[in-house]
């Protein structure tokens, strides 16, 4: 029975970090080096809930190349695994 992916089937693993706007139903998915250190870069902007207004630019290496967010527009940030060929 041939093999329908060339890696043999195996699956990989990344991890992105997902930001979540206000106003907005879907997440940012972003794929970083560092998925963690981002996580808890954005998680301290959180926990500061500072009124002045940050601008935050990051490359990125998925689909979204650049990104730039407000800080007083994130609400919530996550880590997901997500596995593929």
């Amino acid at each position: 029975m041939p093999q329908p992916f060339s890696n043999g089937g195996q699956l990989k693993k990344r991890t992105s970090v997902l930001v979540f706007l206000k106003g907005t139903t879907a997440p940012l998915v972003l794929y970083v080096e560092s998925p963690i250190a981002l996580y808890e870069e954005l998680s301290q902007i959180l926990k500061q809930n500072s009124p002045t207004p940050k601008l935050i630019e990051k490359t990125t290496m998925g689909p979204i190349k650049k990104v730039c967010i407000l800080s007083t527009q994130i609400c919530a940030v996550a880590l997901q695994d997500e596995q593929y060929m």
